[in-house]
């Protein structure tokens, strides 16, 4: 019975908390994830940077454990450069929630590879979040404010 109270109490507590998901401008996201497909699965991280309220830039690595491999060597880090857009305004989005289409371009190898995704991240406290991403790079994992 006590688990249960720390359990709900925890709940109450996370969920009155002011979590805000996209600050806009100088908004600064660290994610770490779980990749499960497109070049290969492994781990990523990404960095992302607001220019604006609905814009912004940043930078990721995934190390890829299994799945892809070119003809003379196996490559499995694929570095990238990202900009995305912010929908939280625009669709008049929950402050927890943010919904983020966008564009990836990066080196795999010895290929350039443009992609695309779109994710969606939910905080649960003020720095601390899920998120899940979908496109030719799929990952899910925790985001953090910082």
């Amino acid at each position: 019975m006590k688990k249960l109270a720390i359990v709900l109490m925890m709940m109450f507590i996370c969920s009155t908390a002011s979590a805000q998901a996209w600050n806009g401008k100088g908004d600064q996201k660290i994610q770490i994830g779980l990749n499960g497909y497109g070049y290969g699965t492994g781990i990523t991280g990404t960095y992302d940077y607001g220019l604006s309220k609905i814009i912004s830039i940043g930078a990721g690595a995934n190390l890829i454990f299994d799945g892809y491999k070119d003809d003379n060597k196996d490559n499995n880090v694929y570095l990238f450069g990202r900009l995305g857009f912010h929908l939280q305004d625009p669709l008049g989005l929950p402050e927890k929630w943010d919904i983020y289409p966008g564009i990836n371009l990066g080196v795999l190898g010895d290929s350039t590879e443009l992609g695309g995704y779109i994710g969606v991240r939910y905080y649960f406290t003020p720095k601390v979040g899920i998120y899940l991403e979908a496109g030719n790079n799929g990952s899910i994992g925790v985001s953090f404010n910082l």
